[in-house]
């Protein structure tokens, strides 16, 4: 723990390092919007809520169509203040205007009614969700890991037990063909959790953050040392899921205030002071 949390301050400089430079880069071409996203992707990383809402505006400015953009810039207030409104609200707007483009922000509609626990929206958002699924940045959860997800948010075991046996077997035969697939790994390790398989879980998920340290990269480092995070809490390793979680909230990163107020893959941890402690540690001063 020691040695990750060691990185921490040489990390923020580089992130404020990057900042400074796709900040200048879009004083010279202001309307690349893919620089603005990136910028907005640092700020958030960074828990800089107030920078990234600033950056998305302008994006939003360079094209007013891009729905993904708009969900964005609502889903701050989410992970900002705990506030799912902005983003239920955006997702039915945009839905209404153009109901083609709800396979497009499914992803951010099932994040937003998993954090309502609308059981109504989190099935509409599945049944727009591409075959693709549903990919947490770099991590490509298959389809059935978020049908998973929303059945056992619903209590409905056989359900959760037969979509997450459908995400297990997708990951295995990813990982037959590529062993140190770190992505695979996260993905088969939640699998596992979920389905009871405590031992196969927690190495899998190990081996990913082992795979992608901080060191190495530090977004999707802090990204597996998450869902280590959520493994050891889905199969009741409670120290150890609190030691994970301590240390993703110390790193730049997308875990935030918000998500851990609201998501239920952090329900095994409530009510208990660390987690609350950790909760508060990310509030809006």
């Amino acid at each position: 723990m020691f040695e990750i949390l060691g990185f921490i301050d040489r990390r923020q400089g580089r992130w404020a390092e990057s900042t400074k430079n796709l900040e200048r880069a879009i004083e010279l071409d202001p309307r690349n919007a893919g620089f603005l996203k990136q910028l907005a992707d640092n700020y958030v990383c960074l828990r800089q809520y107030a920078d990234a809402e600033r950056v998305l505006d302008r994006t939003i400015a360079v094209d007013r169509k891009h729905s993904n953009i708009r969900g964005y810039r609502a889903e701050i207030e989410l992970h900002w203040h705990a506030d799912p409104r902005p983003l239920s609200s955006t997702i039915r707007a945009i839905i209404a205007e153009d109901s083609r483009e709800a396979k497009n922000v499914a992803q951010l509609w099932l994040e937003v009614s998993l954090c309502e626990r609308d059981f109504e929206g989190a099935t509409r958002a599945l049944a727009a969700m591409p075959m693709a699924g549903c990919y947490d940045h770099w991590i490509p959860f298959p389809r059935a890991s978020c049908e998973g997800v929303v059945a056992q948010m619903k209590g409905d075991k056989a359900a959760a037990r037969a979509a997450f046996t459908t995400a297990r077997n997708e990951a295995t035969k990813l990982i037959a063909d590529q062993p140190e697939y770190a992505e695979a790994l996260c993905v088969l390790g939640m699998a596992d959790a979920a389905l009871g398989n405590k031992e196969e879980a927690i190495r899998e998920g190990r081996r990913a953050a082992e795979l992608v340290p901080v060191s190495k990269n530090a977004i999707e480092g802090a990204l597996f040392i998450k869902y280590l995070a959520v493994i050891y809490a889905w199969t009741d390793e409670k120290d150890p899921a609190f030691e994970q979680l301590t240390i993703a909230a110390k790193l730049p990163g997308f875990l935030s205030y918000g998500e851990l107020r609201l998501h239920p893959y952090w329900d095994p941890l409530r009510g208990d002071p660390r987690f609350e402690k950790i909760v508060a540690s990310l509030a809006p001063k």
